[in-house]
């Protein structure tokens, strides 16, 4: 058991993901941070015009969808990087990995 464990700490792959989570993670909460503002923008633009801004409903979406990316590749749904590793809001092909 313990040499597994030793094993599997020496592999420089998982060291790589390690370092790309910490990182998106962090953009993250930046993108968290930015849907937010959206939100909030879209909320004034209801209430001050009676309808919602069709610019920052694409905006939202797309950063919505980028999220969604980001967190596939945290809980380990997907090998994929998300952007800017890889194109933005690639949906056609998430490499979802099934782990069942």
């Amino acid at each position: 058991m313990q040499e597994r464990i030793n094993e599997n700490l020496k592999k420089i792959e998982t060291w790589k993901r390690i370092v790309f989570m910490l990182i998106y993670a962090l953009i993250d909460s930046l993108v968290r941070l930015i849907l937010w503002l959206v939100i909030l923008l879209q909320l004034a633009a209801v209430l001050l015009t009676g309808g919602v801004n069709p610019n920052l409903l694409a905006f939202g979406k797309s950063l919505s969808t980028y999220h969604y990316h980001i967190l596939l590749f945290l809980t380990f749904s997907t090998e994929q990087l998300p952007f800017p590793f890889s194109e933005w809001n690639i949906t056609a092909d998430l490499g979802l990995i099934d782990r069942d």
